[in-house]
């Protein structure tokens, strides 16, 4: 582990801290607009979803040249996002998104 790795694990750790003590830091928070409470509420699922499509879409060569790559990966944030739009459930779409990449790659298709 090199020491770029340890400080970014701790900004990481320094900016996730100041988006989840807001509840804390500002008690009034309940009394944003229901607009306002629901965009604070889709930002982590959000964020989830971009970085999951950009990690399983673009691949890097030895070269460090970039391109998309279709995989059984992509397919698992597919039905992820599909389960979650459709149940309104995150652990549900990301238990059923991962399940399919790991039974996929268990059995040598992916």
């Amino acid at each position: 582990m090199t020491t770029e790795l340890v400080l970014l694990a701790v900004l990481m750790g320094a900016v996730t801290y100041v988006s989840r003590a807001v509840p804390i830091l500002a008690p009034g928070i309940e009394r944003l607009r229901p607009r306002a409470l629901l965009y604070l509420r889709l930002v982590g699922p959000a964020v989830l979803a971009s970085l999951a499509a950009a990690n399983t879409l673009v691949w890097t060569a030895a070269d460090g040249s970039r391109a998309i790559h279709l995989s059984i990966d992509i397919v698992g944030v597919l039905v992820c996002l599909g389960l979650t739009a459709w149940r309104r459930n995150l652990l549900l779409g990301l238990v059923s998104g991962v399940a399919i990449v790991a039974v996929a790659r268990a059995i040598g298709v992916a």
